[in-house]
């Protein structure tokens, strides 16, 4: 598996891939952890703790497998966790970008975008 995860990393667009599927399991871990901890309770509190756990450490894997430069990455990581975090926020929450949300989502892709494509 560490093989197959280098090898698609090794590519510009296969590094994309895993850091937005990277992006996706750690937001949706984090959404199971809020549904748990303020949505649910009883048996549904522990299920929705339970995933978020198991989606989490899936995430852990993801990102940490394979061999690359995750600090020269970190900025489009970010990026994609802003945008993922804000998608999952619609669709499990219904909870629509605010203006600060907006404002505040272009600094970090501008960030995102300095850190990635900085030439020293």
């Amino acid at each position: 598996m560490k093989n197959i995860l280098d090898y698609v990393v090794a590519k510009p667009v296969g590094a994309f891939v895993i850091l937005t599927f990277a992006a996706f399991l750690e937001a949706l871990g984090d959404s199971f952890f809020q549904s748990g901890l303020y949505r649910a309770s009883g048996a549904t509190r522990t299920l929705f703790l339970v995933l978020g756990t198991l989606v989490l450490a899936l995430y852990g894997f993801t990102v940490n497998t394979p061999r690359w430069d995750f600090g020269r990455l970190l900025g489009i990581y970010v990026v994609l966790f802003f945008v993922v975090t804000q998608i999952l926020a619609k669709v499990r929450f219904h909870q629509s970008p605010t203006l600060p949300i907006y404002v505040g989502g272009v600094l970090i892709v501008s960030g995102g975008i300095l850190i990635a494509c900085w030439i020293p």
